[in-house]
């Protein structure tokens, strides 16, 4: 194999020098043929160069192609090997191509993806960097998420932008207690509910209709609703939905759930009472 090897540099040599006195010899004779015209000269001149310039590489390609059949080979293995060792690498990069392509978020912006809801603090070729933000009290857990930019390719993104400053809050209650009717209760906690989001009521109905507007969709809000319904083991279940900054849905959750109950004794007392005179009097 050595003497091969040692065979062949010497033929490659051999070729290359041979080669260059071939193309040096007919550029001479070509130069110093008469032409009509310099131009012909210099095409001949040209064209002998680039003939014998890819004769040489076929000829070395020839020679040597068992070798560098192999070395291909090798390349292609460690080619091979360098992408599943930095595939995880490869992924974020690409994760990052595809995000700064598609913009589905930008800096400052509210992202749910995975188990994960936080706002985007800073983005590079390897992650994304999230400020944790809790769904049940819209306010910061104090901890920071790093995701990588591959897990983004195979996960969906949800922008909650909209959410930063206002957000349609629907929270349910529930009470075991089938022989009463809760439609009663409908006016006076919507009553209660328009009170406590009146002070910002022009500001909602604005960014109500930007959000509409932006999505193009229809939402609801900001007027409160309720609805009533039961669960599957018979009890009563109120849905109250309330349009009000995101920084006021826990508070305001609270004192409804608060006046609910409060209404809830209210109204049944009366009930109660109502129902003692009627047993009196038919007495």
């Amino acid at each position: 194999m050595l003497e091969l090897f040692t065979d062949k540099r010497i033929l490659t040599l051999v070729i290359v020098i041979l080669s260059l006195i071939i193309k040096k010899v007919l550029v001479r004779y070509f130069k110093k043929r008469p032409y009509g015209d310099d131009k012909d000269s210099r095409f001949m001149v040209n064209a002998i160069g680039n003939i014998i310039n890819l004769g040489l590489v076929i000829a070395l390609f020839s020679l040597w192609f068992t070798e560098l059949q192999q070395f291909a080979f090798s390349i292609a293995a460690f080619v091979v090997a360098i992408v599943l060792a930095t595939r995880e690498l490869i992924q974020c990069i690409i994760g990052f191509i595809y995000l700064s392509s598609t913009t589905p978020f930008r800096i400052g912006d509210w992202v749910e993806t995975g188990k994960h809801t936080g706002e985007v603090t800073s983005t590079d070729w390897m992650k994304i960097t999230l400020l944790e933000v809790s769904t049940d009290g819209y306010g910061y857990t104090g901890k920071t998420v790093f995701i990588p930019n591959s897990q983004l390719m195979t996960q969906p993104i949800k922008n909650l932008n909209f959410m930063r400053r206002y957000l349609n809050h629907s929270f349910s209650i529930i009470k075991n207690d089938a022989r009463f009717n809760p439609f009663v209760l409908a006016e006076p906690m919507m009553n209660k509910a328009e009170q406590y989001c009146g002070l910002f009521n022009d500001v909602a109905e604005r960014y109500n209709v930007l959000i509409q507007n932006r999505l193009d969709i229809n939402i609801s809000g900001p007027e409160p609703e309720i609805e009533f319904s039961t669960t599957e083991l018979g009890r009563i279940k109120a849905t109250i939905s309330i349009f009000c900054p995101t920084e006021q849905a826990k508070v305001i959750e609270q004192k409804l759930i608060n006046d609910y109950f409060s209404q809830w004794e209210i109204e049944k007392n009366k009930h109660n009472s109502h129902k003692d005179e009627k047993e009196v009097l038919d007495e």
